[in-house]
């Protein structure tokens, strides 16, 4: 491992593209090797069981990549398998979770807190957690959204059925008097235009990508792991299936041309 060895980035999905276009966006110079389950998505509805065995074949397949570094791009697994594979894997390794936590005690004005997410993750009470070891005082008003990720991922950004979803999923929200909302799936801030006009402008909406993207930043640089070749960034695609679809997703939300993604039995590892 040197300071040129890609990060490893893995999500259920094609929401942790998310993270993606921010770690390109913040840290330029920085290869990528980047795993979708796309055959097992979503993660939102599965035990911690599985979702750990599945976050454990993933981290094994990303280190015979290599990588300096993992994200893991995915808050179900964040919430459900961080932890684990923290103690298992020596080096350094990331969640969404924590960051956006952490921004949104900073951001809100009233101690009212919304948080959106996938069934498991809501049932975690991970954000919940650590929003309130910030903060005692905060207030959490949690909603699961399954719907949101099949809807992103069918290309559904802006589309008359997805403003209907968001209306029967937050209404509740609005009652409670919240200044920030996390955005708790990679997925969701695809649709940050929609959640944001129903919303309205008082609300936060706070993006753990892009918050992770800025944690990532400060633990190569406390790691002495970044990349200052001045070369330009490489970024590989795998996926568990549906490689055309994924490239096409991936091509509408990367800032980049993208390459063909590479279909791995995931299984295997």
């Amino acid at each position: 491992m040197n300071t040129e060895s890609p990060i490893g980035v893995f999500d259920s999905g094609v929401g942790g593209l998310t993270v993606v276009k921010e770690i390109m966006r913040q840290l330029p110079g920085e290869n990528m090797v980047y795993f979708g389950d796309t055959a097992r998505v979503p993660y939102g509805s599965k035990s911690k069981n599985t979702v750990l065995k599945y976050s454990r074949q993933i981290v094994q397949f990303l280190q015979t990549k290599e990588i300096k570094a993992i994200v893991v791009a995915c808050n179900t697994a964040s919430a459900l398998a961080l932890d684990e594979i923290k103690r298992e894997v020596a080096i350094p390794i990331i969640g969404v979770v924590e960051p956006g936590a952490r921004m949104a005690a900073e951001s809100t004005k009233t101690n009212s807190i919304g948080i959106i997410g996938t069934e498991s993750t809501i049932k975690s009470g991970i954000y919940s957690k650590f929003l309130r070891n910030i903060n005692p005082e905060i207030t959490v008003v949690s909603r699961a959204c399954p719907l949101f990720v099949p809807l992103v991922e069918e290309g559904l950004l802006e589309d008359r059925i997805t403003d209907d979803v968001i209306e029967r999923y937050l209404h509740e929200m609005k009652e409670y008097g919240i200044d920030a909302l996390i955005l708790g799936c990679t997925h969701y801030p695809l649709i940050r235009n929609a959640i944001k006009r129903y919303m309205g402008g008082e609300v936060h909406l706070v993006n753990p990508a892009y918050e992770t993207a800025k944690s990532l930043k400060l633990l190569l640089a406390e790691q002495g792991l970044l990349n200052q070749s001045g070369n330009s960034a490489m970024y590989e695609y795998y996926v568990s299936d549906g490689v055309d679809k994924f490239s096409t997703f991936a091509a509408k939300v990367l800032p980049c041309h993208v390459e063909p993604a590479v279909v791995v039995d995931i299984e295997s590892y």
